[in-house]
C-alpha cells in the first residue's frame, strides 16, 4: 500500500464510522449503539487473548522443532492489527477485525501478501518461500551451511590435542608483547 494512501485513510475510515453510527443509531437509539461498541470491544479482546495465547505455544512449538515460524508469525501481526481494529470504537473496523480473526481468512491474506514479497539475504542470496531452507541438510552431523568452502582433513593433518600458544602472541596472557 503506497503511503499516500495513509493520510487518505486516516479521514476516510473516522467519516464512514461516523456516518455508520449515525445510521444505526438512527435505527435501534444510541444506548443499543454504544451497548453494541462495549460488546465487540470485549468479545474482541477475548478473541486477542484466546487466539494470541495458542498463536504463542505454536511459535514456540516450532522453535523447538527447529523450524522458522513464518507462518505464525504472519498470523500473529493479524491478530495484533485485529484486536487494535476491536479495540477501536466503530462498526466497519469491528467487521474488519473480527474478518481478521477469521483462520481461512488470514491464511487467503497470508498467502496473497507471501506471494508479492520476495525475501533477499545477505549477498543477494533469494530465500524463496523458506528463508532458511539453505541451512538445512540430510547429512548427519551437520548442522548448517556455512556457504565457504569444504575443507577435509586427514588423521594425520587433525590433532584432537591442544597445540602450545605462541609465547610471543598479544593474546597470550604471558606475553610480553601487550
Amino acid at each position: 500500500m503506497p503511503f499516500a494512501l495513509v493520510p487518505f485513510l486516516l479521514l476516510v475510515i473516522p467519516i464512514v464510522e461516523i456516518a455508520t453510527f449515525i445510521a444505526i443509531g438512527g435505527q435501534i437509539g444510541i444506548g443499543l449503539t454504544l451497548l453494541m461498541i462495549l460488546v465487540t470491544a470485549i468479545i474482541g479482546s477475548i478473541l486477542l487473548r484466546v487466539q494470541g495465547l495458542g498463536l504463542i505455544r505454536e511459535i514456540q512449538t516450532k522453535f523447538a522443532d527447529g523450524q522458522v515460524p513464518g507462518r505464525a508469525l504472519g498470523n500473529g501481526a493479524m491478530i495484533v492489527v485485529a484486536g487494535i481494529l476491536l479495540l477501536t470504537p466503530g462498526f466497519v473496523t469491528d467487521a474488519i477485525g473480527f474478518l481478521l480473526f477469521v483462520p481461512p481468512i488470514r491464511s487467503a491474506i497470508f498467502a496473497f501478501i507471501s506471494s508479492r514479497v520476495k525475501v533477499v539475504g545477505p549477498g543477494g542470496a533469494n530465500f524463496g518461500a523458506d528463508p532458511f531452507a539453505h541451512q538445512r541438510t540430510d547429512r548427519p552431523g551437520q548442522g548448517t551451511d556455512t556457504g565457504g568452502p569444504t575443507i577435509d582433513l586427514d588423521e594425520d593433518q587433525f590433532s584432537s590435542e591442544p597445540s602450545r600458544p605462541n609465547p610471543d602472541s598479544p593474546w597470550n596472557p604471558g606475553s610480553s608483547k601487550k
